[in-house]
């Protein structure tokens, strides 16, 4: 049976691919060392249009808004800038609403092209750019921490950790998060308060990574402006202690936070970078299709859900269990002493 990986790893090697939505240019170059800050590549978006009635807006003919209209096709504008007017005994006129370009004009209407920043890609985590995309970006090779989890808002940013949590079945308060915590990625327990996500969007934070949270809180998180990243589940789960450890003892470093939507398909999972420096060659982690004794493994349905364990069997025939169900399964120890058989469906591989 193939075998889902989630990674929890103290130092390994990260590569990343950081990809713009169309196709744009590249600014970095093959080798080149970056911050997380840094932007590798630049496109310029959809521009935004806008369609201003002249001869509603002031009230006239379209014969006579079109005799009235200041600009002319590729006309470039400033916000502010006199488009059409004055009419009437009130000199009303038509001003440009913000910065652009006039694409058409007629029949008592002008469209506007409005001038747009590009948009920047930026490395997203401290690393050397491995291999560029062309037209599209790069990717991004470092070394550090990598914690994987279970759910994220499908939003990405970057910053210093700072841990709110002492116990591995701590809860997050609203009353933990000030100004302080302003521009950084807040580590915390379980949540199942909205007004802890509604506080840490005021501050603002960059990220937020929970232990786990209440389902109830789904529809809101996913409306937050910055990433969270749940590593356990959701319902009170307590944080497994090599996440625990890893996270704790990371406090004040630069995170990534990517918090991707998870796609068992793809392997793709919501992740907390931590890069660090080392010495030594690291090989990046490995790709594993099975199960297999030995394995140490992470339990993804109740009654054991988020308890890490070790498969100390494997059965070859299908097994019974309690609710009537025939599966593969498998028989895991926790710490050595106790041990529970459970379908290889609820198992994924730490690594």
């Amino acid at each position: 049976m193939l075998a889902p990986i989630i990674h929890i790893l103290p130092l390994t090697v990260i590569q990343r691919e950081r990809l713009l939505p169309i196709p744009g240019t590249i600014v970095v170059r093959r080798g080149q060392k970056v911050a997380a800050r840094d932007v590798i590549a630049v496109a310029n978006l959809a521009p935004e249009h806008i369609l201003l009635n002249i001869a509603r807006g002031l009230g006239v003919s379209i014969q006579e808004a079109d005799g009235i209209v200041r600009c002319k096709e590729n006309d470039e504008l400033r916000e502010g800038d006199l488009i059409a007017g004055p009419v009437g005994l009130t000199r009303r006129v038509v001003r440009a609403p913000a910065n652009g370009k006039v694409m058409l004009v007629g029949e008592g209407q002008v469209l506007l092209e409005l001038e747009k920043e590009p948009f920047e890609l930026r490395a997203g985590m401290v690393g050397t750019v491995e291999k560029l995309i062309p037209d599209f970006g790069a990717v991004v090779k470092t070394t550090g921490a990598l914690i994987q989890g279970v759910w994220g808002n499908d939003q990405a940013d970057f910053g210093l950790m700072q841990v709110k949590i002492s116990e591995l079945n701590d809860e997050l308060s609203a009353s933990q998060i000030d100004v302080s915590l302003r521009g950084t990625i807040l580590m915390g327990g379980h949540c199942d308060d909205p007004a802890v996500l509604e506080k840490a969007a005021s501050v603002p934070i960059k990220g937020l990574i929970l232990a786990s949270m209440s389902s109830s809180l789904i529809p809101k998180a996913k409306k937050m402006n910055y990433p969270i990243i749940i590593l356990e589940g959701f319902g009170k789960l307590s944080l497994n202690p090599i996440s625990y450890n890893l996270l704790t003892t990371n406090q004040n470093r630069e995170v990534s936070l990517n918090a991707d939507i998870f796609d068992r398909n793809t392997r793709q999972r919501p992740e907390v970078i931590i890069p660090l420096p080392t010495g030594r060659e690291l090989t990046s982690p490995i790709v594993i299709e099975t199960f297999s004794v030995g394995q140490q493994v992470r339990l993804v349905r109740s009654p054991y859900q988020a308890r890490i364990g070790k498969i100390n069997y494997l059965y070859n025939d299908l097994v019974q269990f309690p609710n009537g169900v025939r599966a593969p399964g498998a028989q895991i120890s926790f710490n050595d002493e106790e041990r529970v058989i459970e379908p290889l469906a609820n198992l994924e591989v730490v690594i």
